[in-house]
């Protein structure tokens, strides 16, 4: 490189259109099974791997090209969680082999699922910087996390119905986000408002 070569930066655009509409999708999908509106988990797993996995990666890594520490660590984390489960539900179904099948413990994954509960109260925390309708997706994920650990320690029924009816709404919410944010960019106004922060 000669001295007088200047790097030019490269412009991102903002990916959370992207990664809120993953996370959308996905529980969405999720939400239609734990509701009982569907069954089974064969036709979740792409869903979880490809919107819920790898689009919040994409926008995870594209965050990070942006300086967005909030949102990399955000669609990064859920990211990881959603191939995470993805791959569970392969165990689950007996596709990775019956050696995998044999060995399930439901208590892991509810160990998984409080270290999540954990992970998320911080980024709700956070959240309060951003705007009120991620802080309202993020408060539901915690009740998503609240519900699916005590229902995996079998602490009762309704924890099962508190995370389906928390997740459908996450997904709802995800949904006018991703719109939203789409919108209010491509149109440089408010097209749809998200609220202002609630720590400024």
């Amino acid at each position: 490189m000669q001295k007088n070569e200047t790097i030019q930066p490269v412009t991102v655009a903002d990916p959370a259109p992207l990664g809120l509409t993953g996370l959308a999708m996905v529980t969405l999908v999720a939400a239609s099974q734990k509701l009982g509106w569907t069954t089974g988990l064969s036709m979740a797993i792409p869903w979880a791997i490809f919107l819920g996995g790898i689009a919040q990666l994409m926008a995870c890594v594209y965050d990070f090209k942006n300086n967005n520490l909030f949102g990399a660590t955000a669609f990064g984390g859920y990211g990881l969680f959603w191939i995470a489960v993805a791959m569970s539900w392969m165990i689950k179904t007996g596709a990775l082999g019956t050696t995998l099948l044999a060995g399930v413990d439901g208590g892991q994954l509810g160990f998984a699922f409080v270290g999540y509960f954990i992970f998320s109260v911080f980024v709700t925390v956070a959240a309060f910087k951003t705007n009120k309708v991620l802080i309202a997706i993020l408060i539901l994920i915690d009740v998503l996390f609240l519900g699916l650990f005590m229902d995996a320690f079998k602490m009762g029924e309704y924890w099962h119905t508190i995370a389906a009816w928390s997740e459908l709404s996450i997904s709802l919410l995800g949904f006018y986000a991703a719109g939203a944010n789409l919108l209010n960019k491509t149109y440089g106004r408010i097209i749809l408002p998200l609220g202002k922060a609630i720590w400024q």
